[in-house]
């Protein structure tokens, strides 16, 4: 069973799901934009027998707090801090991490962080090269270079529930599979008063992850992690060469693609979960202490 739940963190309350035995290995599971934990609603059943899985929502996202931007720094530094502080709140000493789009560059900053602590990486469609990123993000690169009001509103086009309904159902060959549900939940969240300037703030902030794609390459280098990427092929925002530039800083990175848009969990979650488990047999097998 998926238990729901909240950590305190800072003041703020931090909304988690959670399944499996506490002493099985740990997979903390990193949501990204519009969504929420609610996106790993049916990975986390299917990797709970044998892990301890761990999604929580991001602070300003799904059921966690979303305090004012005036009050509260809105910076994937920040959002990153935040959630390194929820797995020592919670327990967590050493987990492997599956980020999926934003929550690659919060994910890969607490590696970057605590190496020690990481036990293993999944990337879905979570991107740390720049050969990764589409002309879809013209439009946000448009802002970074010229930081403008103009250029900030023109960007409230990506928190339309069009544009959601979009991200959910592009390069889905049947979006029949894709449930409705999934992205309007996320339209509601973001509609909350006050969420859309916290959006806008992100998205002006993704610079900085661009920024660190050295220093997480850097670390993909040196501390080599195992890597599995499980990639939806069709992704309108990160391309299929950012999964496979990770094998240039780690060869032993495995790659798997799907014919599927960038939420692949939604039409691909049981092999995925499949891979995963798989993957992590051998890996963390590897990396228990004799007995």
């Amino acid at each position: 069973m998926t238990r729901c739940q909240h950590a305190t963190v800072d003041g703020s309350r931090i909304f988690y799901r959670e399944a499996g035995s506490k002493s099985s290995p740990t997979i903390l599971l990193l949501h990204g934009f519009p969504t929420s934990s609610h996106m790993f609603r049916n990975l986390i059943p299917a990797l709970a027998d044998r892990y301890h899985v761990v999604a929580p929502d991001l602070p300003g996202f799904g059921f966690s707090d979303a305090p004012d931007n005036k009050g509260f720094g809105y910076t994937f530094e920040h959002l990153a801090q935040v959630i390194g502080k929820f797995t020592e709140v919670i327990g967590l000493d050493r987990y492997a991490i599956y980020v999926f789009d934003y929550g690659a560059p919060v994910g890969l900053r607490l590696a970057l962080a605590h190496p020690e602590r990481i036990t293993a990486i999944i990337s879905q469609n979570g991107n740390a090269y720049e050969e990764g990123l589409s002309e879809g993000w013209n439009p946000i690169q448009k802002y970074w270079k010229e930081p403008t009001t103009e250029n900030r509103l023109a960007l409230r086009e990506f928190l339309k529930p069009e544009a959601t309904q979009w991200q959910y159902q592009h390069g889905v060959p049947d979006t029949t599979l894709v449930a409705p549900e999934a992205y309007a939940l996320d339209s509601a969240l973001l509609a909350r008063p006050g969420n859309e300037e916290i959006q806008l703030d992100l998205f002006l902030d993704y610079a900085s992850n661009v920024a660190l794609y050295p220093r997480f390459q850097q670390y993909f280098r040196t501390s080599r992690p195992p890597l599995l990427a499980v990639w939806g092929r069709n992704d309108p925002f990160f391309l299929p060469p950012g999964a496979e530039a990770f094998k240039r800083d780690n060869p032993a990175a495995e790659i798997h693609f799907y014919e599927t848009g960038h939420f692949a969990l939604e039409t691909h979650f049981r092999e995925i979960a499949d891979a995963i488990r798989e993957f992590l047999s051998r890996k963390l097998a590897k990396q228990a202490p004799a007995a």
